[in-house]
């Protein structure tokens, strides 16, 4: 059975027409949401969205900005790479495309950060370009439907899928009667895979799908698609100092490769470096010092301990940076969790004993 026609009535009436980038063909707003939307929910993406299309309305906008005013509206959405290439791709955008997306998934695909689903999601959504999507949620939902085993996440599984993908795209006919038709056909696969065909549980009494999936028809629905065999994430750890003086703090710009690449963060040591050692080479003249409970942060592959310190100084430098200011800045979201524990129970102030330790209440916080 050719799931075009069911998927379509389906999401006509089940789908989902609310969110704000289905409101338009722009593909600048449709592109930004594709990016925002890869590994991350809806509903996370939401608030994001809307305040970075308030401050970068068009390609230009963005291509002209300044990289670090970029970082700092992306900031706690995660995989900072995305907003890198968002940038380099608006700028590609107005310097080879004159500020006009290229209307063809081939082109499109060429462009910084843009893989073959959200190339293919942009032309059909924007152009109705008969062609494929294929992320993490339709992947499942053609796994399923074809019974395929194998790890999606492999190549040979993968080009199976695409070649299974686009032999299910609309015929030219029904595109022909119904323009709009590839539009509901992507979206639909979308709202199948966040919607239904859920990888834990999935909705199988509801799926529009059901009568053809063969995973349903052999109760194969909880063990495909074929999951990636899990290996430990190592730990690493490191030492954040939150160096403190006449309510200002010291940041770093931390490199434009690697983890929270190109955003501001706190001063990081390795745990060999004693670290009264490290602040007497960096000029700083410590007052007190406070070690912190340690914060565990999980990234896709690996884990990290944070061990943060509360350093008071005597005397800020002049490119330290006050906290009023610290909302503007781009800022990891584990060290944004740091500095608003400190700053909600004033221990950016001078809320210290004599002994220069926390007290008790501000204590169990760090822990939390």
């Amino acid at each position: 059975m050719k799931i075009a026609r069911p998927l379509i009535d389906w999401q006509k009436q089940h789908g989902r027409h609310g969110l704000p980038w289905q409101q338009t063909r722009d593909p600048y707003q449709v592109w930004l949401s594709e990016i925002m939307l890869q590994q991350t929910q809806v509903n996370t993406v939401l608030p994001y969205y809307e305040r970075f299309l308030k401050r970068f309305p068009d390609v230009h906008a963005l291509a002209g900005a300044d990289s670090q005013e970029v970082m700092s509206h992306w900031a706690g959405l995660g995989y900072y790479a995305r907003a890198r290439n968002l940038h380099a791709c608006a700028k590609v955008v107005v310097t080879d495309w004159q500020g006009q997306f290229p209307r063809e998934a081939a082109s499109l695909v060429k462009l910084p950060g843009i893989g073959p689903s959200t190339a293919a999601a942009i032309a059909a959504f924007c152009f109705g370009q008969r062609t494929s999507i294929l992320d993490g949620n339709v992947k499942r939902v053609f796994a399923r439907y074809f019974a395929l085993e194998g790890d999606p996440s492999l190549s040979k599984t993968e080009k199976h899928l695409w070649t299974l993908a686009e032999q299910e795209v609309p015929s030219q006919q029904l595109l022909r009667k119904e323009p709009l038709a590839m539009t509901a056909y992507t979206q639909g696969l979308m709202d199948l895979g966040a919607k239904v065909c859920l990888r834990a549980n999935p909705r199988c009494a509801t799926c529009p799908l059901k009568n053809g999936c063969q995973a349903h028809a052999q109760g194969r629905t909880q063990e495909l698609p074929t999951p990636k065999s899990r290996k430990a994430l190592p730990t690493r750890t490191t030492r954040m100092l939150i160096v403190h003086s006449q309510g200002k703090i010291l940041l770093e710009q931390r490199p434009e490769s690697g983890i929270w690449g190109g955003l501001w963060s706190l001063p990081e040591i390795k745990e060999t470096i004693a670290i009264e050692h490290h602040c007497q080479t960096q000029g700083i003249q410590i007052l007190k010092l406070v070690p912190l409970a340690a914060l565990l942060h999980t990234f896709t592959h690996f884990k990290l301990v944070i061990e943060p310190t509360l350093i008071l100084a005597t005397k800020p430098e002049s490119n330290w940076l006050a906290i009023a200011q610290l909302e503007g800045f781009g800022l990891p979201r584990p060290v944004q969790k740091i500095l608003s524990g400190l700053y909600e129970h004033n221990l950016l102030s001078s809320s210290l004993d004599d002994n220069g330790q926390c007290s008790s209440a501000s204590r169990r916080q760090s822990q939390s």
